[in-house]
C-alpha cells in the first residue's frame, strides 16, 4: 500500500480528526472522550493489529499528550499509525485501552507511575500497581517539574561560557557550575550543601 493510499484510509477512518504526517509517520489527534474509540477504529477499520507501545509526553502548561503507536502488517509492508490525545495537567485522566489491546495494561501502569496519569475503565479509576520504582518513591520522575535529587547531590558540569576554552589558565576558567534545568538553588534544597568549585 502506498503512503498516499494509507493516508487516505486513515483520513477516511477519522473524519473530522486532525491527521498529520511527520517523518513518514501518520499521527491522528483525537479528544480524550474519543480515545478508546479511536484506538478501536485503528484495530478494526485500519487493520492495526500490532500494538507497539503507549506512553505520554509532558507538555507543561498544555497538559499531557498520551500517545499510542500501532502498526498494520501487510505482505511486503508495514503501515504505522500514532493515535494521540491531550489531557489537562490538573486532571490527568483518560480511559484505558487494555480492553482493545491486552498488552496496553503494562504500558498504562508504567505511564501512571512515571507521569501520574490515571486510567479508567467503565468510569472507575483503575488501581494500577507500580512497575519500576520502589514503593517508598514519591513523585513522578518523567514530569518536567520533577526535581532529580541526584543532580543536586552531584555537581552538574553545565556548558562552557562563550569564548571559554581549555587552553586558558585554570584561574581564568574558574566559575560556578551551572545547575541543571528544574533544580532549585542550593539554598532552597533541604539539606543541600552544594558549594562553588574553584
Amino acid at each position: 500500500m502506498t503512503g498516499s493510499t494509507w493516508l487516505a484510509r486513515v483520513e477516511a477512518a477519522y473524519v473530522g480528526a486532525a491527521v498529520e504526517e511527520e517523518f513518514g509517520l501518520l499521527s491522528v489527534d483525537v479528544p480524550p472522550d474519543r480515545w478508546t474509540d479511536a484506538v478501536t477504529v485503528a484495530r478494526e477499520s485500519l487493520g492495526c493489529t500490532f500494538f507497539d507501545w503507549l506512553s505520554a509526553v509532558d507538555e507543561l502548561e498544555e497538559g499531557f499528550r498520551v500517545v499510542c503507536h500501532l502498526a498494520a502488517r501487510r505482505t511486503g509492508a508495514v503501515e504505522h499509525l500514532v493515535v494521540r490525545t491531550r489531557i489537562p495537567r490538573d486532571h490527568p485522566v483518560v480511559a484505558s485501552v487494555a480492553g482493545v489491546f491486552g498488552g496496553a495494561r503494562w504500558h498504562e501502569r508504567e505511564t501512571h507511575e512515571m507521569f501520574g496519569i490515571e486510567f479508567t475503565e467503565d468510569g472507575a479509576v483503575l488501581p494500577l500497581e507500580g512497575l519500576l520504582l520502589p514503593e517508598e518513591f514519591e513523585g513522578h520522575p518523567l514530569r518536567k517539574d520533577f526535581v532529580l535529587a541526584s543532580r543536586v547531590a552531584r555537581p552538574w558540569p553545565g556548558a562552557k561560557e562563550p569564548g571559554e576554552s581549555d587552553e586558558r589558565p585554570r584561574a581564568a576558567r574558574a566559575r560556578r557550575r551551572a545547575l541543571p534545568p528544574g533544580v532549585p538553588d542550593p539554598g532552597q534544597w533541604p539539606g543541600s550543601t552544594t558549594q562553588d568549585e574553584p
